[in-house]
């Protein structure tokens, strides 16, 4: 597992398939601000809620100059039902092999009901117009989390 990313730091690059099939990569936001979150599943609860809560304030932080990508192990199917279901309009991408939620230190150990297993970490990391970390989360909580890195972004003052 990776070490987790700190501000400064240069965001590991990608290129992954959207909920299109289209391929779309970290370098394909070079010059604006991008907030890449990774959440665990497609269409479950907490999951849902929060890609809606990027959908519902998107033209503000589009406005803000900011894009937004969200990133899963779903298959490209289950992403492009997933984003009809709920009108998401910005890109889902398929991290099936979790290689970049791993480089991004967002993909490790995790404990549920006394159980303890390898899997996806909801984590948001903001990436600046020069491909550097400028905000890293992890363990962020599904309801709520827009609005507070809204709040660390100085969005809402």
């Amino acid at each position: 597992m990776a070490e987790r990313l700190m501000p400064g730091d240069t965001a590991p690059d990608f290129t992954l398939q959207d909920q299109t099939g289209n391929s779309v990569g970290l370098s394909d936001f070079r010059g604006r601000k991008t907030i890449v979150y990774f959440y665990p599943a497609a269409s479950t609860p907490g999951c849902t809620k929060e890609a809606c809560d990027f959908r519902d304030t998107l033209a503000s932080l589009q406005a803000a100059g900011y894009g937004v990508v969200g990133i899963s192990p779903d298959p490209v199917k289950d992403l492009a039902n997933f984003a009809e279901a709920e009108a998401l309009t910005f890109p889902l991408l398929s991290d099936a092999d979790h290689a970049v939620a791993d480089a991004y230190a967002a993909w490790g150990e995790k404990k549920n009901y006394g159980k303890t297993y390898m899997g996806l970490i909801r984590s948001t990391v903001v990436v600046d117009e020069d491909g550097k970390v400028s905000l890293a989360q992890y363990n962020v909580r599904a309801t709520g989390h827009v609005a507070k890195l809204r709040r660390d972004l100085k969005l809402d003052t």
